[in-house]
């Protein structure tokens, strides 16, 4: 998801990227409880038929799709924050205390491989990829917008 603030007239805007997510945290929720419950009840009938290993299974199985789940759940709260203006150009992660990079945005190239695949920030031999967990629609729409505030960063200030 892209989502652009701007920070007023002259001083430039924000993107601010973030994963598309497909359930809410409740819903993340019920998907493993049902999981688990069709698990425990194989492994219940399975220990009702002789299986005596069945629940050490469905208790294994049920700590790895919790693992599993909780691991795409964390993937999802990744973020990325574009600051494009007049004097930087500035690409802030999640849960970094400094910009992944930062140059003066005359400086700033844009790189778009393929059909919009993969964008990359360059800047005096430092690269930086951006937007890599968007969709392709939305890594060309990212383009489009980082090229269009680049070239209206880069142009004189009308008076």
């Amino acid at each position: 998801m892209i989502e652009m603030v701007s920070s007023g007239p002259g001083s430039g805007a924000q993107l601010r990227l973030r994963p598309p997510r497909a359930l809410t945290a409740r819903q993340f929720v019920a998907l493993f409880a049902t999981l688990a419950a069709a698990m425990w009840l194989v492994a219940l009938l399975g220990w009702w038929g002789g299986n005596v290993f069945a629940p050490a299974f469905a208790l294994l199985d049920s700590a790895m799709v919790a693992a599993a789940l909780r691991w795409l759940w964390r993937l999802g709260e990744r973020r990325e924050v574009i600051s494009i203006g007049p004097e930087a150009v500035e690409v802030w992660r999640s849960a970094q205390l400094a910009p992944s990079f930062r140059a003066h945005p005359a400086w700033v190239r844009l790189d778009v491989d393929g059909d919009g695949e993969r964008i990359v920030l360059s800047s005096s031999g430092r690269h930086c990829e951006i937007g890599a967990f968007l969709g392709p629609a939305e890594r060309r729409q990212l383009a489009q917008r980082i090229r269009a505030l680049l070239e209206a960063s880069r142009s004189p200030p009308i008076h």
